[in-house]
Formats: C-alpha cells, sequence, structure tokens
C-alpha cells in the first residue's frame, strides 16, 4: 500500500521539479541520465566530457542540489521515499550511505561496476561507501582537515591541541593574532571535531557495528580538550558561532593565527590575500596527547533504485569518477581524489602543493560513524556539545550516552 502511493506521489513530483526526462529518454532514443549533485564550479565541464565519452549511449543531465548539506539530503530522501523515478545518479555526502541503503532507495554495485568502482581508490574512502559488507556507492572524491596556520606568527606548528592553546597564549602575550579558528557552532562541524577528537583518544561515538553507544574515558578526554580550548587564549570570541567559512575569513583577516579546516582554505588565501600566501603552511591535524586523525568528509556516487535505466546510470557513475574526472574536480575545484593514482597526475603538483599531507592524512583518517540514522545522531550530539564553553565532561557525557542511544532508536529528533 505505501508502495503504491509512494509511485503516484513520484509521478507527481516529476511535474513539480522540472526534472529532465522522469525516466524518459533523449533525443534519438538515448536515455538520459540525471544526476543530482551538490554545486560544483567545474561538474558541467565533467558531464560534457562524459557525454562525449558516452558516444551517444546516454545523456546526462546535470541537477544541481541546493548549497547546504541539510536540504540536499531533505531533497533526496522526500524524492527518494516517493519512488520518484526522475532519480538516477546521486551525489551523497559520505556520511548518507547506510541510511539510504538500509531504505532499499540506492542499488548495490556488483560485478564489473563495482570492480571498476574499488579500482586503485583508497581504502578509507572506499569504506564510506560500504554498508553491512555490500558496495553502495563510487567514491568521487574524499576530504580531510588540516591545520593552517602562518609561518610568520606559528614557526612550528604543534602536534596537539594542548601545544596549540600554549602557542595562542605566547602569542597573545607578544600582542599578537593569537586566534585558533575552528567549527564551533551548532551543526555538523561540532560533530567533526568531536569525532575526530574522541578518535585521536582511542575510542569512538559508536560501536563498529553502528548498533550501540560506544562512549567511554576517550570521550571524556575529548569533551575536556573542547571545553578547555573554548575558555582559552585560543577561543575566538565569535568560536560558538563559527563555521568554515568564518575560519578561513578570520585567517584571511589577519585576526587568527591558524585555523584547522579543509583544503578549499589554501586557493581561498592565494585568491584573496597574495600578501600572506607565502607564509601560509600546512600541517597534520592535532591529536589530544600524540597524532591526531583528521576527519573524513568527501562525496560518493550512487544509483536509485527507481532509476527506468540502471545500466546507462551505472555506466554514467563510473564516468563521472574516473581518473580524469577526479583530475579536473581536484585542480579547477580542490576537492582531493578518491583514486591514488591521480595524485600524480599532471597539474596535481601546481593545484594541490599539500597533496602529500592530504594523502597521508586520509590513510589515517577518522570517518563519522556508520549508521542508518546518522542525522539524528549527528543533530542531538551537535545540540549537546553546543556551546563549547559551557561543556561540563562527566555531566555532559552521561548526556550524550543518554541522547545517542535514543536517536539509534530514531527516538526523540526529528531527522
Amino acid at each position: 500500500m505505501l508502495w503504491g502511493r509512494s509511485r503516484w506521489f513520484g509521478a507527481v513530483l516529476c511535474a513539480v521539479f522540472a526534472v529532465v526526462s522522469c525516466g524518459g529518454s533523449g533525443g534519438g532514443g538515448a536515455p538520459v541520465v540525471n544526476l543530482y549533485n551538490a554545486p560544483q564550479q567545474n561538474l558541467a565541464g565533467i558531464v560534457e566530457r562524459c557525454n562525449r565519452e558516452a558516444g551517444g549511449a546516454y545523456r546526462i543531465a546535470l541537477n544541481t542540489l541546493p548549497r547546504g548539506a541539510d536540504d540536499q539530503r531533505e531533497q533526496l530522501v522526500r524524492r527518494l521515499a516517493a519512488g520518484d523515478p526522475g532519480l538516477d545518479v546521486l551525489g551523497l555526502d559520505v556520511t548518507w550511505t547506510a541510511e539510504l541503503a538500509e531504505a532499499g532507495w540506492i542499488r548495490e554495485w556488483t560485478g564489473e561496476n563495482a570492480a571498476r568502482a574499488k579500482a586503485g581508490t583508497l581504502r578509507q574512502p572506499l569504506e564510506t561507501a560500504v554498508w553491512q559488507g555490500k558496495l553502495y556507492a563510487a567514491p568521487y572524491n574524499t576530504n580531510v582537515q588540516l591545520l593552517w596556520y602562518r609561518a610568520d606568527l606559528v614557526p612550528e606548528p604543534p602536534a596537539t591541541w594542548d601545544g596549540l592553546m600554549k602557542e595562542s597564549a605566547r602569542l597573545a602575550r607578544e600582542g599578537k593574532p593569537h586566534y585558533g579558528e575552528v567549527t564551533g557552532a551548532q551543526y555538523e562541524g561540532i560533530v567533526v571535531w568531536f569525532n575526530s577528537l574522541v578518535a585521536s583518544a582511542g575510542g569512538s561515538i559508536l560501536s563498529p557495528d553502528g548498533e550501540k553507544v560506544a562512549l567511554g574515558p576517550p570521550a571524556e578526554r575529548a569533551l575536556e580538550v573542547m571545553r578547555a580550548y573554548a575558555r582559552s587564549k585560543a577561543a575566538d570570541p565569535s568560536l560558538s558561532n563559527a563555521k568554515e567559512d568564518d575560519a578561513r575569513l578570520a585567517v584571511e583577516a589577519g585576526r587568527a593565527a591558524y585555523q584547522v579546516n579543509w583544503p578549499f582554505v589554501y586557493a581561498s588565501m592565494a585568491a584573496n590575500r597574495p600578501d600572506l600566501v607565502g607564509d601560509f603552511r600546512w600541517a597534520a591535524y592535532p591529536g589530544v596527547s600524540g597524532p591526531g586523525r583528521a576527519p573524513l568528509g568527501g562525496a560518493n556516487f550512487a544509483v536509485s533504485r527507481y532509476s527506468p535505466h540502471p545500466a546507462a546510470a551505472f555506466a554514467a557513475a563510473l564516468c563521472l569518477r574516473d581518473p580524469e574526472s577526479q583530475r579536473i574536480a581536484a585542480t579547477k575545484d580542490g576537492l582531493p581524489p578518491t583514486i591514488e593514482a591521480v595524485y600524480r597526475a599532471r597539474g596535481m603538483a601546481e593545484a594541490y602543493p599539500m597533496r602529500d599531507a592530504i594523502l597521508e592524512a586520509v590513510r589515517t583518517a577518522v570517518p563519522r560513524p556508520k549508521t542508518p540514522t546518522y542525522q539524528n545522531v549527528s543533530t542531538v550530539t551537535a545540540v549537546t556539545l553546543s556551546p563549547p564553553a559551557a561543556i561540563d565532561p562527566p555531566r555532559t557525557l552521561v548526556t550524550l550516552r543518554e541522547l545517542i542511544g535514543d536517536a539509534l532508536r530514531s527516538k526523540g529528533v526529528l531527522p
């Protein structure tokens, strides 16, 4: 009964969203493969290349999702729940694979398609596309955070959060820019920070199967670090509202000495502050008592269960994430590749002078917890940790354990 109603609603959605070919074909009978992806400046060029490569076998139509990750997920989930046949290839945040696979909304990658998706792909990004031992997506790009710092202010980048706090205290005493920018706002960014701290302390938020809360002493240590940082000289007064772009702008404006952020900040610094870029350096993500584990981001391509031409959709997805497509995305849009060989491809040395640091960080990066209810887990975690200066480690840990346990059972939150 539910699926019958969903299919009717999917036909309505086709009209509402004005999708190019709701399961139809392009000119000359070639199927139109509708790609839905986050905004990416040069993705249209990649699509054009793949359409040429297809030689008329199919034609990819690019549809751009909203800019915000929550809005992207909402649109995809609503349309997939309605059985909408107008979606073929889906660009997914790495945290969505389990949710969509568990719901039965995306197709498993098997046979030659799976073999091609796995070939040469780095282990950590590949793992984000797997749910319960099966491959449900092909990794398109990966991402890791690094420590980005001004060498004229911080000659030797510390390896730990405690070291960063000490550097900020020194800079403050000397009357120099001393803030260290982190994503402390009540959104996914603060969850990313907490998750990496927990992993760096030797723990995890959930059990390996994603079914139980695993928070323990490492999580309490992570909470202690967050509170200490938020109350230290390193903390920008706007810490509890800071997102990635806020961190980037603070360093570019000269108010901050360093930031933990994604690699897009390097190209931005080069474009906006050429006078500072000569001293703008990178180092490994800081740890709790030793080497840190960088947050792992990125995007995967999945094929909708409701695609009326799945063979063409799989072929299109493979082209959109092949080595040349990933090279273009890396050199023109700053998206780190998931295929290891691309790090040595032409143009990478100039566009990615920090490519070795990124590649090394990817090998030990920590993904977000893998669970179909990740959106629930993320929501309650962000609320509980905000603002970071108000964290009371023992009490906050108890609250987290209770709320995340409820979130795993889809209690108490609206995903």
